[in-house]
């Protein structure tokens, strides 16, 4: 994804405080981490049962009691455990996936990672009853003008259903993390961007045999989303701008009156706004998604604007025509941080949330079983 660039010094922001780390300065706590670490560790539970609309009088106070880190994690566990009571999808289930994917090391496009990704998704879905197969092409390398050979992924439920709703995520992940201060040609992971959207349709998987709605629905992971090689420039969305020319050029026989993207939605400290995009081109969707959010409680959907992201929604809407959001978390790891952990070494899945994960796919699994 790329922020729009009026808006990419708002949108690059943040960096959480390491969690549960030990200050050199900082004097030991009785489980082995500083104080520093504990009130660290204190302060982004605060703020991630804030966000979620989980924090009590009596849960903040048993918080600010706890005498160690370990103490405070397992208030927040349990909190969290019992906001996912009625949640469909598994919280511990999403975070096994993210680190499976991960586990693949780099996903670039057409890299040995990306082909075990693909045939692992693959049998995934073809065991859950999906209907897979691969939508090849080609595209130039940037940087020597070779060939490359990239996939978008398309899984359908109910094929024989003409309208339809378009679930969709990149699977790819940047080459380097090029914006990482220390090392930009390191291994980038892409736990959140890339493979949180990618775990999440795989956890979405599971519940598919359960669906009630009366619309067909596809899944589709874009490739080659950011097969780019320098910080700034470079060309973006390949995959999801080939599947939207080949789906005007040859219509195949169905249409998507919905498309909903995932990107990003990982994040532990997890905001979701109405993107500013989405709402110029799929306004409806939009309000109809965090009207579902808020019917749920997942108050992690915030009712008003805040980025305006070029992502995958852009060909879909723009050469498809079909109304599509985007999802996405951009204040990777929070709002008002110093740093970003967007293409740096820090995007990992120790600072993503499987929790997160669920309770997104809970509002979009409540949405698409009531869409019409």
């Amino acid at each position: 994804m790329l922020p729009h660039p009026r808006l990419l010094a708002v949108t690059v922001i943040a960096c959480a405080a390491i969690l549960g780390g030990i200050s050199p300065l900082g004097c030991q706590h009785t489980d082995g981490q500083s104080v520093d670490g504990l009130i660290a560790r204190r302060s982004q539970a605060i703020r991630v049962l804030q966000q979620r609309g989980l924090l009590t009088v009596q849960l903040r106070e048993q918080l600010q009691s706890a005498k160690s880190v370990s103490a405070v994690q397992q208030l927040l566990e349990k909190a969290q455990a019992q906001s996912l009571v009625n949640v469909p999808l598994k919280a511990d289930r999403c975070a096994a996936w993210l680190q499976r994917i991960c586990d693949l090391g780099s996903r670039t496009s057409n890299s040995v990672g990306m082909k075990k990704q693909q045939q692992l998704l693959k049998d995934h879905f073809t065991r859950l009853g999906g209907k897979v197969q691969l939508q090849e092409f080609d595209v130039r390398h940037p940087q020597d003008g070779s060939r490359v050979t990239m996939a978008n992924m398309i899984v359908q439920w109910h094929p024989q259903r003409k309208n339809r709703i378009l679930l969709c995520a990149h699977y790819d992940t940047r080459p380097y993390p090029d914006r990482d201060p220390k090392n930009p040609r390191g291994l980038f992971l892409g736990a959140n961007d890339g493979a949180s959207g990618t775990a999440l349709l795989a956890e979405l998987a599971e519940l598919m045999p359960t669906y009630k709605g009366s619309l067909g629905i596809d899944f589709v992971l874009f490739d080659g989303e950011e097969f780019v090689f320098q910080v700034d420039g470079g060309e973006y969305f390949l995959g999801s701008t080939y599947f939207s020319r080949n789906y005007k050029s040859e219509p195949p026989g169905y249409s998507y009156k919905w498309g909903v993207l995932l990107d990003m939605v990982a994040d532990r400290e997890l905001e979701l706004y109405y993107e500013v995009n989405s709402l110029r081109y799929a306004r409806q969707l939009v309000l109809d998604i965090w009207k579902t959010a808020a019917r749920l409680g997942v108050k992690e959907f915030r009712p008003r604007s805040r980025h305006e992201v070029r992502d995958d929604h852009i060909p879909l809407n723009q050469i498809a025509g079909i109304p599509s959001c985007d999802l996405i978390d951009f204040d990777y790891p929070g709002l008002g941080r110093k740093t970003s952990y967007w293409h740096t070494q820090q995007d990992k899945p120790e600072n993503c949330s499987g929790v997160s994960m669920a309770r997104v796919g809970w509002v979009v699994w409540e949405w698409m079983n009531n869409a019409k």
